[in-house]
């Protein structure tokens, strides 16, 4: 490895030191029979690691996760490993690399067996053990031939195209950031004029928070640059017609709009999630409070500890995704993205976004399909399906079978032996004739990482990938956190299902640690290579980057996982701006030019039509069942009234409904959301406040 390219990063390797001499023999606990029999052995050692001097140079989001792993990268022949060796030897794994082939993928020769105990270690950091395991994995699938699409993946054997990213062009990245965000006339005033679209496009503005509003400026600012270097282009939108500057009386953070956000205070606990105020509002404050503190995060720090985060308590319930209306996620989204870009800007980092390029990929199977296509053959068969079936079976299997096997998810499948059941799945699957019974757990184990990898788009995205990579580069556990749950806000709804799916089966696999010796860190590092390389990735990076983003990427499925319960819900925040959206877009349809006088007459003279139910002015809400022969109920409106005393209050007098409770959900409708599932823990008196004029619905809910 070259110099420069060292100094290119912010770690550089002086020296790998083994322990292999060090070590005893014979260890304080005996070797577990599992590993021998299955888990090549191997040898352990440290790397010297010293901060890059020139690190501050290539990269201007400041503090930055320091990197430390067992990647091999010795050039002595002596310790490179011999391919040629049977997959279950215990000395040796594979042969040595052809002449002028790179060792890159090659694991570290003198392994030993590593006895259990040692396998079973701490939450807090990921250790030079545990990352042996990110190596190992990536030897694995190297070997598999996976990364390469061929073989397994294709099901048939035929060779998929590799999925292909292009690097934007000057302005290419705003232009695409501003698009997306639905912001398109704002720097292309040739776009035909929709009325309906201008006044969405106001709305929107209208609710930013300063921060929100100064990551849409900076873009459309540098975006009319590039173009005004390209072409000398008229009627431009001015960006200082699109955004007025705040008042200096304004409260920080409202940036003009009427969120009514709270202060940021520095005295918040680190385990208390806010949701209230925006996140980029919150880091913002954090930075100016630590202006002249440098803080360096590292993940493996004695101190990197992964606190119990909890969310603020909202009597207006907690939303959870999927509990909107699709024309509110859409909504949503929008203000994920410019939230999420915001955050980023705040810490300095720059997101440098890649731009998927079609390729050819097939259209049915089961290994190699992308998930929509996937999910399209399985709904034929299961309206409303939002997991791929095979996915479901696979983490169906691997549970029934018992999670309590030793190295599951770590050790692998014999690799031809996976290749055939992959070929006999896309066969029989669909037939209902697969063996499953004959399907051994760490084969089963193979085939569900296989499907993940075969994806032919990451399930991440190839357009948010590098973003949910530099997740790392925020200074904080809490930001890295908001962000995260910002970036799955962003997932295609297909793509966030099956990850969610695939975290929930991970954590069930972690409850089980005590026998199957899986903790979140060994999860982790083995999944993280299945998740972020997607076909042809390793070819595009250099060895350096490859050893860079192993903990990183470890790092962020371990957020994945511990926190998914967090990750998968709508900040408040967000909501609230949803919320005024809808109310503002309200007014403004109320207000067309030809009746604008009459009804501002008419409303001076009656109530709107609107108006706040007449029972809950007088202490009742009139609760609706359409779908039930108990079609309405009214209930009394208590100051510790919940969602889910209303529901239990129907199901007591209604005896003809066969669902149970959990089935069932309380939606709240109309006003300023069109339509919302409510946690049963939200207080109902509380809620009523911040939307008067809402219908309550009592409704099945679509699992």
């Amino acid at each position: 490895m070259s110099r420069q390219q060292q100094q290119t990063q912010g770690v550089v390797l002086t020296g790998y030191h083994s322990n292999a001499e060090m070590l005893p023999k014979t260890g304080t606990c005996a070797p577990c029979p599992a590993a021998q029999d299955h888990e090549p052995s191997r040898r352990t050692g440290h790397y010297t690691v010293q901060q890059n001097q020139n690190t501050h140079h290539g990269d201007r989001s400041g503090p930055a996760s320091t990197t430390s792993s067992t990647k091999p990268t010795s050039t002595d022949p002596s310790s490179l490993p011999n391919p040629s060796a049977a997959p279950g030897s215990r000395s040796q794994h594979s042969s040595s690399p052809k002449p002028g082939s790179s060792p890159r993928h090659s694991p570290n020769s003198r392994l030993r067996p590593r006895p259990t105990c040692e396998r079973f270690n701490s939450q807090d950091s990921l250790d030079e053990l545990e990352m042996d395991d990110y190596w190992k994995e990536v030897e694995n699938i190297t070997r598999s031939g996976g990364e390469a699409g061929r073989g397994e993946g294709g099901g048939e054997g035929e060779v998929q195209e590799e999925e292909q990213q292009k690097i934007p062009e000057e302005g290419e990245q705003e232009e695409a950031w501003l698009t997306e965000a639905g912001l398109a006339r704002l720097f292309d005033d040739s776009l035909a004029a929709d009325q309906d679209q201008e006044e969405d496009n106001a709305v929107f503005l209208s609710t930013l928070t300063r921060t929100q509003a100064a990551a849409v400026q900076r873009r459309v600012t540098t975006l009319q640059q590039t173009l005004l270097r390209r072409r000398n282009r008229q009627h431009v939108p001015d960006v200082r017609d699109i955004f007025r500057p705040p008042e200096k009386d304004e409260e920080p953070g409202k940036g003009g709009s009427e969120n009514g956000q709270k202060d940021v205070t520095s005295a918040e606990t680190e385990t208390v999630m806010n949701v209230e105020v925006a996140f980029s509002e919150q880091a913002l404050s954090y930075r100016d409070n630590n202006q002249r503190l440098k803080v360096t995060t590292s993940m493996n720090s004695p101190d990197d500890k992964l606190p119990n985060f909890k969310l603020l308590r909202d009597k207006t319930g907690q939303t959870r995704i999927g509990d909107l209306s699709p024309l509110d996620m859409k909504k949503v989204r929008r203000l994920a993205l410019v939230e999420m870009t915001a955050l980023f800007d705040t810490a300095g980092i720059d997101l440098k976004a890649h731009k998927a390029v079609k390729v050819k990929t097939k259209e049915s199977g089961l290994f190699g399909v992308p998930l929509v296509t996937l999910l399209d053959q399985d709904q034929k068969r299961s309206p409303g399906t939002k997991v791929p079936f095979i996915l479901q079976r696979l983490i169906n299997h691997i549970e029934e079978e018992g999670l309590d096997t030793e190295g599951l998810l770590r050790i692998p499948g014999a690799a031809t032996r996976v290749k055939s059941l992959c070929q006999e799945l896309e066969s029989s699957f669909y037939d209902g004739i697969f063996p499953w019974q004959q399907l051994k757990q760490h084969d089963a184990a193979s085939l569900l990482k296989l499907f993940i990898r075969e994806l032919p788009h990451p399930i991440l995205t190839v357009e948010y990938l590098n973003a949910f990579i530099a997740v790392n580069k925020l200074p904080t556990k809490k930001q890295q956190l908001q962000a995260l749950n910002l970036l799955v806000l962003l997932l295609p709804e297909a793509n966030r299902d099956t990850l969610k799916a695939l975290v929930e089966f991970f954590q069930r696999v972690i409850d089980h640690q005590a026998k199957n010796k899986m903790t979140l860190n060994n999860v982790s590092v083995v999944i993280a290579p299945n998740i972020f390389m997607f076909k042809g990735f390793r070819s595009k990076v250099t060895e350096q980057q490859e050893f860079s983003m192993a903990t990183s990427t470890a790092n962020i499925v371990r957020l994945l996982i511990r926190y998914q319960n967090l990750l998968w819900t709508i900040p408040k925040f967000i909501l609230t701006q949803v919320r005024q959206q809808n109310m503002e877009s309200q007014r403004k349809q109320n207000k067309e030019r030809a009746v604008r006088k009459l009804l501002k007459k008419m409303t001076t003279e009656k109530p709107p039509d609107k108006a706040v139910p007449e029972e809950s002015s007088q202490g009742f809400i009139r609760i609706q069942a359409p779908h039930f022969s108990k079609r309405s109920m009214a209930v009394e409106l208590t100051a510790e009234l919940q969602a889910a005393d209303v529901l239990a209050r129907f199901l007591s007098q209604e005896s003809s409904v066969a669902v149970k409770q959990e089935d069932l959900c309380l939606y709240e409708i109309g006003g300023n959301i069109k339509e919302r599932c409510l946690d049963g823990e939200t207080y109902m008196k509380d809620l009523i406040q911040l939307n008067p004029t809402a219908e309550w619905v009592i409704k099945a809910v679509q699992r």
